[in-house]
């Protein structure tokens, strides 16, 4: 374990030592740590690595010479003196009338990069108006708070969401010139009524497209589209916005915003703000005692480890967020933290903790923002939905219960902490898989590598054609629309969608034939989000993706609501509701499912000898068939119980590897050890993709078979588990030797004996973890490494010739 050296941070000139940080007496990152492991033996220490973050000074110019003494002086009132440097490059860019994208740190301001020129805009035209998207309404509220702030009094800033009574939206399109919204109001609320809109649409000078990085997959790709609609009805009306981006940092982001605008887009990526430093550890929970399935150890869970870490935070005054991977998991890390503070006698801050996931309602939402913001709240759980964006002042630490599933959204929750000048705190919790694993024990791939590439895939025929059926029913498709639309793959799409008689094609272009508008899901989540309400009240709970509710609120699930536990007694489908009642057994569930893989068509093939890598577009069917219980805290199976729920298709994107007869031999695996092998060597490959894809887990499916029907041969299938394919499994393919040799590192370097969570064995896992061969794994891994290898090794001069002739 690297040695703690405490780290403090030079302040501003004029920084009042005193009033620097959170509440008085709160440590900075490296004591906090050194503070919460000063109990624990050195040899038991959870603790892997720790990493110094380093302490970045400002880079600050003059203000713009075109923005107004007015908003100067505004700015200037509320404590900012001078604009960074990145502020002020990506404010000329846009003023210039350049789309431009700023992609730097968490906390540098990136909002004054698109509030200076769109403000002084809305000065100089009183007639000017601006859109500002945001992926989530935690970061639009927080947003229209900050423009508000800041705007004259004629700009009237106000939010279109989900959330705004319906006698507010009129107002809103009539007299509101900062118009905060989503891409799910854009697509279904204002582009479609488009008409109603056209005197906000013509005046449209600016659209802030805010944490773009959170915009990639299918969603992605949809809101690339969406913005294509906005521009071109934009343009029916008279306007050519100019786009505005902000993006945390990741790789390429002029080519990553350009995919999603449909046009050039400059980057900034210059960071001039200070950063105080952060004391970044390393935390992976040991193996105990306990053994799960088929008697594979368990380590002490990242849940717990993550509650422990937040009560002794916030016992020690420190403002935390602790980042989880799911809404149940955000619910039991916030009470497994009151019950030890509370078993600790501090009642007191045990009730300054609480939870944050979507799915609660609006209201809950805005209260537990405000607790937040104010410091009334010390510590909160909570999923990726406070991870953009919103500004929280003051966070001393952070907690990451698990990888978020690309580098960009941890350094993002990273930076939730650490704004007030003093040196932060940041704990990675590896949860008991392959890629935490890896990462823990590898810092270089968590330290040392640069962000990853957002995937987007804006071809995607079952995100285009939807999106081309939208545009034709907002205005007539003419050929002069396609180029924004993809081209040639377009128009052959525009053909099908003709045959199939959701389009009409007339002289003048393509014209939607269907009644009503399209009904096109941009989250990619197949349906629409089912509702979960009380039995005994009728009170709406929260709700569920209606992707997830197969797995999670079947008959019999628990389901968890702020601390309180709920078992359904009813799914039902059509209805997209699920029927609960308050119940707290001492057992959770677990989804059990079967799925079948058939090969449509083969698009990519790199022949390895013995092994061969494949990618190409695959049909899954897959069905939930039954449910276990499971006692908590064990993992132990109580009972399995069937299900009577529909199969569900999916037409998807794949890359997968078949093994013939030489290369099982070289594996040394029987038939009999074979199915194990292979199924191990999934799991942990599907583990490890998210390690050089911006994916995780979750956004993956995969199949392995002694001998697949399509193939004849012994394969493993890794599929994207999103309608079309979202660039996941076409990027595995692309690092196959890479992706490969971090998964054998992981498999091979488990100091479990049989296999377990943390290397082969997954929490999605339809046939409950079996079989499974650890050793027979990496023995497979081997051989493919092998071939890669030589295939990749350069020939002697005289063998050349004879090689490329074969």
């Amino acid at each position: 374990m690297t040695t703690l050296h405490p780290v403090r941070p030079a302040l501003p000139p004029g920084t009042d030592a005193d009033a620097v940080g959170g509440p008085p007496g709160v440590l900075p990152g490296a004591d906090l740590l050194a503070s919460v492991l000063a109990g624990i033996d050195e040899e038991e220490r959870p603790v892997t690595h720790v990493h110094h973050v380093p302490v970045r000074e400002s880079s600050t110019l003059p203000w713009p010479e075109w923005l107004s003494p007015a908003l100067r002086s505004r700015l200037e009132g509320r404590g900012v003196p001078a604009p960074w440097r990145h502020q002020v490059d990506a404010a000329q860019l846009a003023r210039e009338g350049r789309h431009v994208v700023v992609a730097t740190g968490t906390a540098s301001g990136k909002s004054l990069a698109y509030q200076l020129p769109a403000l002084t805009r809305l000065e100089e035209d009183p007639r000017a108006c601006v859109l500002y998207l945001a992926p989530t309404k935690a970061l639009a509220r927080d947003q229209l708070a900050s423009v508000a702030a800041l705007a004259d009094p004629s700009v009237r800033p106000a939010a279109y969401d989900g959330d705004t009574p319906g006698e507010e939206r009129d107002w809103v399109r009539r007299h509101s010139r900062w118009i905060v919204t989503n891409p799910d109001m854009l697509h279904r609320g204002i582009l479609p009524a488009h008409q109603k809109w056209s005197s906000t649409l013509r005046r449209v000078a600016y659209v802030v497209v805010d944490e773009c990085h959170a915009y990639r997959g299918v969603f992605g790709s949809h809101v690339g589209h969406v913005l294509r609609r906005l521009r071109r009805i934009c343009r029916r009306y008279g306007a050519e916005p100019v786009f505005v981006l902000a993006s945390a940092t990741v790789a390429d982001p002029a080519a990553a915003a350009t995919r999603l605008v449909g046009a050039p887009v400059a980057a900034v990526t210059t960071d001039g703000s200070p950063r105080p430093g952060a004391t970044f550890a390393l935390w992976e929970p040991p193996l105990t005692e306990r053994t799960g399935e088929h008697g594979a150890p368990l380590r002490r869970s990242a849940a717990a480890d993550a509650a422990g870490l937040l009560a002794d935070l916030v016992e020690r005054g420190a403002r935390t967020l602790a980042f989880v991977r799911s809404r149940r998991s955000a619910e039991s890390v916030a009470e497994q933290a009151r019950r030890l503070l509370h078993d600790r006698g501090r009642d007191d801050l045990a009730r300054r903790v609480d939870s944050y996931r979507g799915g609660y309602l609006p209201e809950e939402r805005r209260e537990l923002e405000r607790a937040l913001s104010s410091g009334s709240l010390l510590g909160v759980a909570t999923t990726n939905a406070l991870e953009l964006g919103i500004d929280i002042a003051g966070l001393d630490a952070v907690v990451l219960a698990g990888y978020p599933g690309t580098l960009a959204s941890l350094w993002q929750q990273a930076g939730r902490a650490g704004r007030a000048q003093k040196e932060s705190l940041v704990v990675f919790v590896a949860r008991d898989d392959p890629l935490d694993h890896y990462l823990a024990h590898h810092p270089g791939a968590v330290f040392g590598r640069p962000i990853e590439a957002t995937v987007t895939d804006p071809g995607n025929p079952y995100v285009l054609g939807p999106q081309l059926c939208c545009a034709a029913a907002e205005l007539p498709l003419t050929h002069a629309d396609l180029p924004d639309f993809g081209g040639p793959a377009a128009e052959a799409l525009l053909e099908e969608l003709v045959a199939a008689g959701r389009l009409r094609r007339r002289p003048a272009g393509w014209y939607w034939a269907g009644r009503g508008r399209p009904d096109v899901d941009i989250r990619g989540s197949g349906g629409e989000p089912v509702s979960i309400i009380e039995a005994g009240t009728g009170r709406l709970l929260g709700t569920v993706d209606a992707d997830a509710a197969h797995a999670t609120v079947h008959d019999g699930a628990l389901y968890v609501h702020r601390g309180d536990t709920f078992v359904v007694d009813e799914f039902d489908i059509d209805g997209a509701c699920a029927v609960v009642h308050p119940e707290s057994p001492e057992w959770t569930t677990v989804a059990r499912d079967v799925t079948d893989l058939g090969i449509v068509t083969i698009e990519n093939t790199r022949p390895l000898g013995a092994v061969t890598a494949r990618t190409g577009v695959v049909d899954v069917t897959n069905q939930v068939v039954a449910y276990q219980r499971r006692r908590l805290g064990t993992g132990e199976v109580l009972a399995e119980f069937p299900l009577d729920l529909p199969a569900r298709q999916l037409r998807t994107r794949g890359v997968w590897l078949t093994f013939d007869e030489r290369a099982v031999e070289r594996a040394e695996v029987d038939e009999v050890e074979l199915p194990g092998a292979l199924h191990a060597a999934e799991h942990a490959a599907i583990g490890l993709l998210p390690l050089l894809a911006t994916c995780d887990r979750w956004d993956l499916g995969g199949l392995s078979t002694a001998l697949h029907p399509d193939t004849g041969t012994a394969a493993i299938f890794v599929y994207d588990g999103h309608p079309g394919g979202a660039g996941f499994a076409e990027r595995g393919f692309a690092v196959l030797r890479q992706w490969l040799q971090a998964t054998r590192a992981t498999v091979a370097s488990c100091e479990c004996e049989a296999g377990c969570p943390s290397c082969v064995q997954s929490p999605k896992c339809g046939n409950g973890n079996d079989p499974l061969d650890k050793a027979g794994a990496v023995r497979v891994l081997d051989v493919v490494l092998d071939e890669l290898a030589a295939r990749e090794r350069p020939l002697p001069d005289d063998s050349a010739q004879d090689d490329a002739t074969r």
